[in-house]
């Protein structure tokens, strides 16, 4: 069931989704070659308690930590490691999902780490570009599908692929609601969008082929064949005009 929110619960996700914005604005400002990916997550759980807000995804179906946090060939859910070190020309995806007052805002964005070839910068900034291309169709009286395919013909355009096996979602009081958001497909298909809804739009897109595997942790997703991966994502409200991106700081 697609639950339509009061305007009380959207300024309430708001909140949430404000606290993400400014983690992961912080996380960006301390990311360089060196760090661990323990390290950034200690970073952002101290942001999210100087917030009086809490961690969505420590404890959700057993994940062992705050932050989602996939270097390179990982496509999503990479656990924090103090093994893990980044490089230069690394690139690393933070995905950060913060609970304030019952409700859940939840955000992405893939960081260059040092210098990086301007062969990785393209896929990075065709995956931001894919995401605004998504929520620019987030609106009233369009379908679901209609944004799934606006993503697919942009990524699809510059020959890198969009990840098929995980897509965006619902968000509220929980943090995987209806209606599900695949990355790909033909537009006007799925539920049809209505002002109140709030969804969390999330393009994964891999440089080589969209097939993904989970490693043995049972969580890191990385691509079958080795190539790189870019996620970002952005909490978005439908209203009768223009999208409502919450998690970004006006």
């Amino acid at each position: 069931m697609i639950i339509i929110k009061s305007d009380d619960e959207i300024n309430k996700i708001d909140r949430a989704s404000k606290i993400v914005a400014e983690t992961l604005i912080r996380l960006g400002e301390v990311i360089a070659p060196g760090i661990t990916t323990k390290d950034i997550e200690l970073k952002a759980e101290a942001i999210i308690k100087s917030n009086k807000a809490a961690s969505a995804f420590k404890g959700y179906r057993g994940y062992p930590a705050s932050l989602c946090i996939s270097v390179n060939n990982e496509v999503i859910h990479g656990i924090p490691s103090r093994k893990k070190v980044l490089k230069d020309g690394d690139i690393v995806s933070l995905d950060v999902g913060v609970v304030f007052d019952g409700y859940i805002g939840d955000a992405a964005w893939t960081y260059p780490v040092g210098k990086v070839s301007k062969e990785t910068q393209k896929l990075l900034s065709v995956t931001k570009e894919s995401l605004y291309k998504g929520i620019e169709k987030a609106r009233a009286n369009n379908r679901v599908s209609d944004i799934s395919h606006s993503i697919q013909v942009h990524v699809e355009g510059y020959g890198y692929s969009v990840v098929r096996a995980f897509v965006g979602h619902g968000v509220g009081r929980s943090l995987h609601e209806e209606p599900q958001i695949p990355n790909y497909g033909l537009p006007n298909k799925g539920p049809r969008l209505k002002k109140g809804m709030v969804l969390a739009i999330e393009p994964m897109v891999n440089a080589g082929g969209f097939e993904v595997a989970v490693l043995k942790d049972g969580w890191t997703a990385v691509t079958a064949d080795g190539s790189l991966s870019a996620h970002f994502e952005h909490t978005v409200v439908v209203t009768d005009d223009e999208p409502g991106i919450l998690t970004q700081l006006n």
